[in-house]
């Protein structure tokens, strides 16, 4: 550490010993307010004694002093913005600094000092009140009493000060000191401590400073304009009565007399004389000139005329007006400044939270009363500001943003009790709603009118709509503040701290209703859907009610918030699948005003509920489990045949979760497909398209198989051969390839639901997404047909965020979806193919559903995810692949329907099993990959597909 200069640092406190450093006494000239007038300086002597330990060791006298001088009759003192130290603990290592304090903490001094600020507060709190009764602060009456009114704004602030101080909650640093808290609790016995009684007093003060300060402000912009109406209209009084004595300006009963004359007209060129900016010599000229009318008015028998009389009377009072007037200065506004500084109470007044929020709870207009005292909070921004600004610091505006943010942030914690007891009575609003009042019939019989009007019910709602409306009337009183730098707005304070209380509900609603026990025997989805579907249509049909009560866009704060918190958790869960998280402090959805709450994961796999919903939904909709029966577009028990899910089911995630809901659900299961296809190619990459032996069998087959249009002889050997080899392989690319299908046909059924729901409630959005879609892709076909014509720029955002739009409005075809870029993989449409050509003889055509299924329960297989998830892979590459794979499964079809016609002496009534199960996949991918059957048939002859197509039909 850097040694400082020993003569340096008794010079330093030689001159805080001595000296009034910051020139507080002017504004605490009464002696018992010493302690308090040096409160700042004492805090500086406080640190820098540390810098001299040999004084506080040894140096009993010096001690002495100091204590006498600044700690007379406080132990509790504040050193910074609400760093408060108590210095009996911190003196205690200290001999004579200890024993200096002894005079101090004696159990009669305190009990003196204790008695003598309890007495004042009682006192203080009803003259206060006395005082803000309106009609009691008028301009005259301040003016006149500009002395008195400080002294009790001084009174109020320096009993506040004390009681807060010694009083409060224990410091982290010395609460465990036995003798601190001996000391405190006598405090609390002798002041009687009652912390409703300190907080009155600090509202009251609050709100007597803000009416003086306002007062005094508008005095000092008004104070030219009035002293120079006042002068004006005294002179012309003087310059009328001149006329009357000089007889041209004839006056009943009133002769000419050139004296009276010669003196009214000298008096008006004295009154207009008169300077403001000279205020002493003006203040004693005008006194002599009030004096010199009364006795005017005495000695020359002028009292006799009424008028006369009035017009002198008048003069003197406009006299006494600039007298008033000219006595307003700045002084005062600096001295109520100085003394009104509770940057002592910053964290003090957290205290006093729940005191202030109760009394809102019994009286909304308290809020009124509050707003002084967050003002007064505010001016203890001054501290931290003033040196910077002093030294023309860069730093003065985040500082001033940064204290004026926390103070915001204290005055919004305050006032959401408002926005928490406006949703505790909205939940009773919603229960009698939903449960208790019948909803009335189109007809109704007479005699059961009484049984439906529920009256009492009804009435009981309407106190409780009353009751939020009284609620949100205390908040919308308060005036737009500024608070610090930044503006406070009554009616945004309220709609935040409302979101706020949505979010809250929102939040544990969903994270409630979307848990599943894992030990459940059957799923619990589609129950948890529906019940939390109901709880979300009671908040929002609740929150539907009250907009109107409040004076707050309902529907669109439901909106706004029901999507931020969805999007939020989606970003969160999707995390896993990113290298660069975004943290909570980077998301655009989280907000430090409304922040999302966070819930701890309820199991090792999600982060959060739509983690959940999507992994239960993936849980029951298994392939090796379930068929999926597309002319029913719905899931079934592959033991059982129950029907697990249909396309209802997802509408049911729609009323529960909303549009968000089911957006987010599918951009989670879009990452959780990249993520199987990059998994999938970065397997056969390090793995099987390495290895030597894998390499050379894939050259003996496709060296077997060229040219394509060649028929193999003896297919069922030919094939089987080398599809045996990879036995070990096949069930890994088997589960790869069932997920991603079985990931696609969820996205397709949630952008059905999402389609058919924007066309429902909002057919115009719907027309004119899909009139742009349609558009853009036309512009960018004629500029890939001829490139002159316009395409849009990288820097243009028209296709990026139109697909944002064209996602949440369904407008999408998953399977026709590039989900990963892709290097060309050598033989990979091989690989695939012998893949294919391996399972097949697994799945068998069903007439009954339609579609390919498991031949035997023990080995299951589905179709329909099966052949989606092939046709997904291969759409990642280039198209060439995927004609190559088709071309290999035609010759194989050809092949086995060749060899069939062989055996059969050149003559084959039906197709073989293989060709037929081959032309049902090929069919069905076909129709997910979006082919025509022209396309098809360059790789089967017509024949072959037109006797496959007649027996499918019959």
């Amino acid at each position: 550490r850097i040694p400082v200069n020993a003569l340096y640092v008794n010079m330093v406190l030689g001159r805080l010993r001595s000296d009034d450093v910051y020139n507080q006494i002017a504004a605490y000239p009464f002696p018992e307010h010493r302690s308090t007038a040096l409160a700042t300086q004492a805090a500086m002597l406080y640190i820098c004694l540390f810098f001299a330990p040999s004084i506080l060791h040894t140096q009993t006298a010096k001690m002495r002093e100091i204590v006498d001088k600044y700690f007379p009759d406080n132990w509790v003192i504040s050193i910074y913005m609400g760093i408060t130290v108590n210095l009996i603990d911190s003196w205690e290592p200290y001999k004579a600094a200890r024993t200096a304090l002894t005079n101090t903490l004696e159990s009669a001094n305190v009990k003196d000092i204790a008695t003598r600020y309890a007495n004042r507060m009682q006192k203080l709190i009803p003259h206060t009140q006395q005082l803000l009764k309106e009609g009691a602060l008028t301009e005259e009456n301040v003016l006149d009493h500009v002395s008195k009114v400080t002294n009790v704004v001084r009174e109020c602030n320096v009993t506040l000060r004390w009681l807060m101080l010694h009083a409060s909650t224990p410091g982290v640093s010395w609460e465990g000191n036995k003798r601190c808290k001996q000391i405190r609790d006598q405090v609390i016995t002798d002041a009687k401590y009652n912390p409703l009684q300190v907080f009155e007093l600090l509202l009251n003060t609050a709100q007597f400073e803000l009416k003086i300060k306002e007062m005094f402000k508008h005095l000092l912009m008004e104070k030219q304009n009035k002293w120079e109406k006042y002068k004006k209209e005294g002179s012309e009084h003087m310059i009328e009565l001149s006329e009357v004595f000089s007889g041209t300006k004839p006056l009943s009963r009133v002769e000419k007399n050139d004296n009276q004359y010669a003196w009214f007209a000298d008096m008006a060129k004295q009154i207009g004389s008169l300077n403001h900016e000279d205020a002493t010599a003006s203040g004693r000229k005008i006194v002599q000139l009030i004096q010199a009318l009364q006795e005017v008015q005495e000695f020359h028998q002028l009292e006799s005329n009424l008028q006369i009389r009035q017009f002198l009377a008048d003069t003197r009072q406009f006299l006494h007006q600039m007298i008033r007037t000219i006595n307003i200065k700045e002084d005062v506004l600096i001295t109520l400044q100085i003394v009104g500084d509770l940057s002592y109470a910053w964290d003090i007044i957290d205290s006093y939270t729940s005191i202030m929020q109760e009394g809102i709870k019994k009286d909304p207009s308290l809020v009124i009363k509050l707003r002084a005292t967050f003002l007064k909070l505010s001016s203890a921004l001054e501290i931290p500001l003033l040196r910077i600004n002093q030294a023309h610091s860069p730093d003065l505006v985040s500082v001033s943003q940064y204290y004026s943010g926390e103070l915001v942030g204290y005055v919004r914690k305050v006032l959401h009790i408002i926005p928490e007891t406006m949703f505790g009575l909205l939940a009773q609003i919603v229960n009698l709603q939903t449960s208790v009042i019948q909803e009335l019939p189109t007809r109704l019989e007479k005699d059961r009118l009484r049984e439906y009007a529920q009256l009492e019910d009804r009435h009981e709602v309407a106190k409780l709509t009353h009751a939020v409306s009284v609620f949100t009337e205390g908040i919308l009183m308060m005036k737009s503040t500024l608070v610090g730098i930044i503006r406070v707005d009554p009616k945004q304070l309220l709609e935040d701290g409302i979101r706020k209380e949505l979010v809250k509900h929102i939040a544990i609603a969903l994270h409630n209703g979307l848990t599943f026990s894992p030990k459940a025997k059957t799923s619990e989805l589609v129950g948890k859907l529906e019940a939390l579907g109901k709880i979300m249509d009671g908040h929002r049909r609740s929150f539907e009610y009250i907009q109107d009560y409040v004076n707050i866009y309902g529907l669109r704060i439901w909106q706004e918030e029901v999507s931020r918190i969805i999007s939020y958790n989606v970003e969160q869960e999707c995390n896993s699948f990113l290298r660069n998280k975004v943290q909570d402090w980077q998301s655009i959805y989280q907000s430090k005003t409304i922040p999302i709450p966070k819930f701890p994961p309820v199991d090792n796999t999600s982060v959060n509920f739509i983690g959940r919903l999507a992994r239960e939904l993936i849980r029951i909709t298994d392939p090796k489990t379930t068929v999926y029966v597309e002319h029913m577009t719905a899931w079934y028990d592959m033991k059982t045949h129950n029907e697990i899910i249909n396309l209802k089911f997802f509408s049911k995630i729609t009323k529960s979760v909303g549009t968000a809901g089911l957006t987010g659900l599918d951009r989670l299961i879009s990452f959780m497909i990249v993520t199987e296809i990059q998994n999938y190619l970065s397997t056969l990459q390090k793995g099987v398209l390495k290895d030597k032996a894998w390499l050379e069998m894939f050259g003996v087959v496709s060296k077997g198989l060229s040219p394509h249009y060649n028929i193999i002889s003896n297919p069922s050997r030919f094939y089987s051969q080398y599809t045996s080899r990879a036995q070990k392989v096949w069930p890994q690319i088997l589960d790869r390839v069932l997920k991603i299908g079985q990931m696609q046909l969820l996205r397709k059924h949630i952008t059905y639901e999402l389609n058919i729901s924007c066309k429902f409630d909002s057919k115009h959005l719907a027309s004119a997404l899909q009139s742009m879609n349609e558009a853009l892709l036309a512009e960018i076909e004629a500029h890939y047909k001829e490139p002159s014509k316009p395409y849009p720029k990288e820097s243009n955002p028209l296709m990026y965020e139109l697909s944002t739009y064209l996602d949440w409005a369904g407008i999408s075809n998953p399977f026709a979806k590039i989900y990963v870029t892709t290097k060309n993989l050598q033989y990979f449409s091989l690989l695939t193919f012998l893949f294919v050509v391996s399972q097949l003889p697994k799945l068998t055509y069903a007439k009954n559903v339609a579609s390919l299924i498991c031949r035997k329960v023990q080995d299951p297989l589905d179709g329909a995810p099966f052949i989606v998830g092939v046709q997904t892979l291969l759409r990642q590459f280039h198209p060439e692949v995927r004609n190559q794979f088709l071309l290999y499964l035609g010759q194989y079809v050809k092949s086995y329907v060749e060899a069939s016609i062989s055996s059969g002496g050149g003559k084959a009534t039906e197709l073989p099993a293989e060709a037929v199960t081959s032309l049902h996949f090929l069919e069905r991918f076909a129709q997910y990959a979006g082919m025509s059957r022209k396309t098809l048939a360059t790789h089967i002859p017509d024949p072959i597909l037109d006797q496959y197509q007649s027996m499918t039909s019959s």
